[in-house]
């Protein structure tokens, strides 16, 4: 006899990080309802609170950009690493925004997101994040 069945163990469990909690979605047949299971991606490319942000790669749930300070032509480049969030959707009146992908709220900094002024120091944040998180699934909430 072959013992009890395995089990496989959430990958919200076995995190190195914060845990998450998210709920498992199963699919259905509506094309367009408001309980959508996508999110809408974070964008390659913005701007936020004076700054141009640029994406140079992605592996999963885990992000690298630059940053550019708008105020000086020659102001120095800093570098983020993010665990990239997902957002639920939500109504404002009668309006319905889309679930999407976010920056890590900023008292999340530390945990979820980091800046660096050294390409090298960002790039090292990157694989460590990168070898840490199972799957490199984007974390809900937040």
């Amino acid at each position: 006899m072959s013992g009890p069945p395995k089990t496989k163990v959430d990958p919200a469990l076995t995190r190195h990080s914060i845990p998450v909690a998210f709920k498992k979605t199963s699919a259905t047949a509506e094309a367009c309802t408001k309980e959508r299971h996508s999110y809408k991606p974070l964008r390659k490319e913005f701007r936020r609170d004076g700054f141009n942000y640029r994406q140079v790669t992605r592996e999963g749930g885990i992000a690298f950009y630059e940053q550019r300070w708008t105020g000086c032509p020659d102001a120095a480049v800093c570098f983020e690493v993010i665990c990239v969030r997902q957002r639920q959707g939500f109504q404002i009146g009668r309006r319905f925004v889309e679930p999407a992908e976010v920056y890590p709220a900023s008292e999340l900094w530390g945990l979820n997101g980091f800046t660096f002024t050294e390409r090298k120091n960002a790039w090292d944040k990157f694989f460590e994040i990168a070898l840490e998180e199972p799957a490199n699934q984007p974390a809900e909430g937040r």
